[in-house]
């Protein structure tokens, strides 16, 4: 798919490299990947189990540090050595979805969304109830915001799994196997849901599966292999 001209560069990666050990023991899990996330673009990236999808997509959520490479995110290089400014880039620019959905099973889903913005403070009390809503209704679950999360299904509680990541705004979205819980029919209202708003919100989405119905859907697919990207 050729790039168009009025996207923008969200990510950026060069020359990432993550080996955990030293030595003879040492485990090259990444070996030089550059990556470029564009808006309006969902990705894929898919490969076998070990590969390094997932620690992929964890140091571009800057949940992990790579042991050399730098990341640019909305073109300013990020602080790889500083949690704390770290932490707050994540906060502001990038929503996580995983495989479970990791909702608070004792809040509704309602609170679940609210979760993010109360971290993140830039809202008033009204305003997040009024977004955190508008989430819920987006994802088609408006009249379900007061029911306890294990009150809800399996694809239910990854679509507010969804609008929890959608919460603050976020320029990126970086999902780990996001449908690999959810049975055919779910797996794929989940997927339309992310390809439907990455593109109706200019975002950049990226997604590891091991489903090739979901990658061959996305925009860009990145085959991995031995922690590289191959053509």
């Amino acid at each position: 798919m050729k790039k168009d001209p009025s996207n923008y560069t969200i990510l950026q990666a060069n020359n990432i490299h993550r080996t955990l050990g030293s030595g003879e023991n040492a485990n090259h899990i990444l070996r030089g990947v550059s990556i470029s996330l564009d808006s309006s673009n969902v990705y894929s990236i898919v490969g076998p189990s070990g590969c390094g999808k997932s620690t992929l997509l964890y140091l571009l959520g800057l949940l992990d540090k790579p042991n050399s490479g730098n990341i640019f995110l909305n073109g300013q290089e990020m602080p790889l050595d500083q949690d704390e400014l770290k932490t707050k880039a994540r906060n502001e620019n990038i929503g996580f979805v995983f495989q479970f959905h990791f909702l608070l099973p004792e809040f509704t889903a309602l609170e679940n969304v609210l979760f993010p913005m109360k971290k993140l403070g830039k809202l008033s009390h009204t305003e997040m109830l009024d977004h955190a809503n508008d989430l819920l209704t987006e994802v088609g679950l408006g009249q379900k915001a007061h029911r306890l999360a294990t009150q809800l299904s399996g694809g239910e509680q990854q679509r507010v799994a969804i609008a929890r990541a959608l919460a603050n705004s976020p320029r990126l979205i970086l999902a780990d196997e996001p449908t690999g819980n959810l049975d055919a029919k779910n797996s794929n209202l989940a997927f339309d849901l992310l390809y439907r708003l990455a593109h109706e919100r200019d975002q950049a989405i990226l997604i590891v599966t091991h489903n090739p119905e979901i990658a061959n859907a996305c925009d860009h697919t990145l085959p991995m292999q031995d922690g590289q990207f191959v053509r």
